[in-house]
């Protein structure tokens, strides 16, 4: 029985790790190049770092849409991104693919870059392999679950019959000196080994961004998600006050979140300028490790709406499993030392299809070679 369910173990490793191959492939190239996006970013782009100043010096954001508006008096602006005080604010107009990069201190306009680049590129590939609406996203998501199983049923078919000395070595260990099959074998079976946690990691928090059952499902393990408090919409009366000026609340929102909700990279700020007729107003704080706190302020009194997220290191289970999943996918979590790691596990995981089919088209090989049935000479069979 033991027997058999290892047999129908390595065949669904076999096929399940043909069908996924290419999908996985991709997905983990693009990973490799995702996990330092914004390090690449910083040393190849100079309008991304400016000359760090004090948190006074920095302009809030009426002047700095003023500053946009000089120059784009067609365009409206409709959210800004400060980053911190070494890093130049990113501003989103017309809610398009246009963005611009503003220097917080002086309001110059640095650049204005196409949100279209080779990330962007990658970014879709790896979200949808470049196929638009659900269908590529359901690809992903199913080639992902798939590669979730193949990962699993793999640890089965490293696992040594026997943990002598000899088949340790064998099981953690490349054999450089071995012929190139030898080689190839150990490059999947051992390197596979090394990166089965980050990859079983990656492969789960993407399932939970792909499917809402998966999502569901962890978070009722974990204790399930606090409930949320429901915002009650009041009708306005004729004597009440008009709505603030979107610059005004913009300017007040940015300082009271630096200087009284932000705990963690208190001068890394998104602030939505609101529309006209928008009540409830969009902020984000605590941007750090991958991880970020959404805010919600009422537009007229600035307080701060119950729906709005509490710091993470208040989250209960489910909630810090749902607020880390990005950072626990992207290897953002613990910054520089976890994002080496994630490239390195991902760059395995781009191998391993390779590998893997290069074991299966050697044992192919060689079963056609004893598959052949010699023929005797004439001169045999007459003598």
């Amino acid at each position: 029985m033991k027997s058999v369910l290892l047999k129908i173990n390595a065949w669904l490793h076999l096929w399940l790790g043909l069908v996924s191959g290419i999908i996985v492939f991709i997905l983990s190239i693009t990973a490799c190049v995702l996990v330092f996006e914004h390090d690449i970013k910083d040393l190849v782009f100079n309008y991304i770092s400016v000359d760090e100043q004090t948190a006074d010096a920095q302009l809030p954001p009426s002047v700095i849409h003023q500053k946009i508006k000089e120059f784009y008096p067609d365009k409206e602006v409709s959210s800004l991104w400060y980053y911190g005080l070494d890093k130049s604010i990113k501003a989103s107009i017309d809610h398009s693919d246009t963005l611009l990069y503003v220097n917080p201190y002086t309001g110059q306009i640095l650049a204005e870059v196409d949100h279209e680049d080779i990330f962007h590129f990658m970014d879709e590939g790896h979200r949808h392999l470049w196929i638009e609406g659900k269908l590529g996203r359901q690809i992903v998501g199913w080639g992902t679950f798939v590669f979730f199983l193949v990962t699993l049923s793999g640890v089965i078919l490293w696992w040594p019959k026997r943990w002598t000395k000899r088949a340790a070595k064998q099981s953690f260990t490349i054999n450089w000196k071995a012929k190139l099959k030898r080689i190839n074998y150990d490059l999947h079976n051992v390197l596979g080994f090394y990166s089965l946690l980050l990859a079983l990691l990656m492969a789960l928090t993407g399932l939970i961004m792909a499917f809402p059952w998966m999502r569901k499902s962890v978070m009722w393990l974990s204790g399930g998600m606090p409930p949320r408090p429901k915002v009650e919409k009041v009708e306005p009366a004729l004597t009440d006050p008009v709505l603030q000026d979107a610059l005004v609340v913009a300017d007040k929102i940015w300082y009271k979140v630096r200087t009284e909700i932000a705990s963690l990279n208190k001068e890394a700020v998104i602030i939505h300028i609101p529309e006209e007729g928008e009540e409830m107003i969009y902020a984000c704080t605590d941007m750090h490790s991958g991880r970020w706190r959404d805010l919600r302020f009422d537009r007229n009194t600035i307080d701060l709406l119950p729906n709005s997220q509490k710091p993470v290191r208040e989250a209960g289970t489910a909630e810090w499993i749902s607020r880390s999943n990005y950072a626990l996918h992207t290897g953002f979590i613990g910054g520089m030392w976890t994002k080496i790691l994630y490239f390195i596990a991902s760059l395995i995981c781009a191998s391993l299809p390779i590998t893997g089919f290069y074991v299966w088209w050697g044992k192919k090989k060689k079963t056609k070679k004893k598959g052949k049935i010699r023929r005797p000479k004439v001169e045999e069979i007459c003598s």
